[in-house]
């Protein structure tokens, strides 16, 4: 198996989700697109981006403005709409849910209720964390109940019974 093609594989499918999350903070303009994926370690190619916003426009998820250039031919700049804004929210459940389950598969555990702490693999020492108590090599935090946790975004999209 060719691990090159695997990462590539992963990185696209991400790529549509990353692009929705740069325009959602503000309206972006192609290259801004592109330079910000590329400080990030996720080069994208024009030949790629371009055929990927027009797909999302046609969706009616993206809508553009013209902005006249001071050097240069006018710039088409991209913004959500209101229904691209609620793909962008169900994205991003979708990949919280998705990465807190792979984290586990993986080996990290997330402590509950303090934010971005991964424990490290088994049998490492983590430093002590207020209102966290140890249990065995790595610290944890105390199980607690909770009821208001949501339900997976996947199964409210997918429902697995028929509904016929």
């Amino acid at each position: 198996m060719n691990i090159e093609n695997t990462q590539s594989q992963m990185r696209k499918g991400v790529l549509e989700f990353c692009i929705l999350s740069i325009i959602q903070r503000e309206e972006a303009y192609p290259s801004d697109i592109i330079e910000e994926m590329k400080k990030a370690h996720l080069n994208i190619l024009e030949g790629t981006l371009y055929p990927l916003l027009t797909r999302l426009k046609n969706a009616d998820l993206l809508a553009y403005r013209w902005v006249e250039s001071s050097g240069g031919p006018p710039r088409k700049y991209f913004s959500l709409t209101e229904k691209g804004a609620a793909f962008y929210k169900e994205l991003e459940t979708t990949w919280r849910e998705m990465s807190d389950s792979v984290e586990r598969v993986i080996g990290g555990k997330r402590v509950e209720g303090v934010e971005g702490l991964n424990l490290p693999a088994e049998g490492r020492k983590v430093e002590e964390v207020e209102g966290v108590e140890e249990k065995g090599d790595i610290q944890a935090k105390p199980e607690q109940s909770t009821s208001t946790e949501p339900s997976s975004t996947y199964e409210n999209i997918h429902p697995t019974t028929d509904q016929a």
